[in-house]
């Protein structure tokens, strides 16, 4: 990385202020903080945020496109298809919401969860980070987890809940049929080792979440069982840290494309949650998902959590291979489960949903 600043496609009043601080080379400019760098160069925390991202954007090779294998050659769609029916997914335990969403969330994509506080993002997240770890004898991916908490929502005393019951539950499955490989995975899958393969950082404002963004593929490299990413808050620190809307544009569409990047190279999913807002349009107050209309083009899939009075309901608002469809969940204390519901009332609440979100909804795409 001894590439001299010059070369890369830096403002000329910033190159002049790294010129003056003594950074000459790309190396002695990604060794110090985004923060030890605004004060050493005299530059405000986003431009040197900005400056970082520019950089480590121009030394590591682009995310590869769908019609690239893993060996960066071009493939077929045969080839892609047979990716596909082959990459796995992640259950959440609820039948019918990883109906809707093919069989579970899947690997090589990344997921956007949008809704309202308490409607359930959060403990989806943690759920998830728990059955990343499902041994593949019992259909899982047996990977690990890391999770990125920027609202501070992160309860480790759940995850146990969740972690104690999902043992629990694979020990049931396994009583109907216990070979020698499901016992075998049962001893390792212990709830120590499921809390121990949860790797946790806490980012407290923008510049820290895009800081540990960029250094994932590092942390990849020494954690290659690593199945899974999540980011939960993806609104909170820009909404309230960041008022340049064209910087706040860049820095999320530099961040989508580096988590593109780690789904695909690294064979997992991304889960990132958001937070609703109210939008006013035609005199009618409209709820839509945060960050705007760009952001809405960032994930490949996006679920939106909401309320039916008194039952919690996802709605898969945009995915390239599923049909929209709105369905119950609950959130029990094992976690997430199917909503126990009659036929009628589950029609119902169908029908009333569907109507809400072309109402409320479509224009935010």
């Amino acid at each position: 990385m001894q590439r001299d600043l010059v070369s890369f496609p830096l403002s000329p009043a910033v190159r002049v202020k790294l010129a003056s601080a003594g950074f000459q080379n790309a190396e002695e400019l990604l060794e110090v903080k985004p923060s030890e760098l605004s004060k050493e160069a005299g530059i405000s925390k986003e431009e040197a945020l900005e400056t970082q991202q520019i950089i480590r954007e121009c030394l590591t090779n682009k995310p590869r496109s769908a019609g690239t294998s893993e060996s960066g050659k071009n493939c077929t769609a045969l080839e892609l298809l047979e990716q596909e029916h082959t990459q796995g997914s992640i259950v959440t335990f609820c039948s019918a919401l990883d109906n809707i969403l093919g069989g579970g969330v899947p690997l090589r994509k990344t997921t956007e969860i949008c809704g309202t506080p308490g409607v359930g993002k959060t403990q989806l997240c943690m759920q998830l980070a728990v059955d990343v770890q499902i041994p593949e004898c019992f259909g899982g991916v047996a990977g690990e987890a890391v999770f990125i908490d920027t609202e501070g929502s992160f309860m480790v005393d759940r995850v146990v809940d969740l972690a104690t019951a999902c043992i629990q539950h694979l020990q049931r499955i396994a009583g109907t049929h216990m070979g020698e490989e499901h016992k075998k995975a049962l001893e390792d899958l212990t709830l120590e080792n499921i809390l121990s393969h949860i790797y946790y950082f806490r980012c407290h404002d923008y510049t820290e979440l895009l800081a540990q963004v960029y250094l994932l593929p590092d942390f990849l490299s020494d954690h290659s069982q690593v199945r899974l990413i999540i980011i939960d808050g993806i609104a909170f620190p820009f909404r309230h840290d960041l008022d340049d809307l064209s910087l706040r544009t860049r820095l999320l569409n530099g961040l989508a494309q580096q988590m593109i990047s780690l789904a695909n190279n690294h064979r997992l999913a991304v889960i990132l949650t958001n937070q609703m807002t109210t939008r006013i349009d035609k005199n009618q107050a409209l709820l839509v998902p945060a960050l705007g209309e760009s952001w809405g083009h960032a994930a490949t899939i996006r679920v939106i959590f909401h309320w039916d009075q008194t039952q919690r309901v996802a709605t898969l608002f945009k995915s390239p291979s599923q049909k929209e469809s709105t369905v119950p969940f609950e959130i029990t204390p094992q976690g997430f489960r199917d909503a126990v519901a009659t036929s009628s009332s589950v029609e119902t609440e169908g029908s009333l949903n569907a109507r809400k979100r072309s109402r409320n909804l479509e224009e935010e795409l």
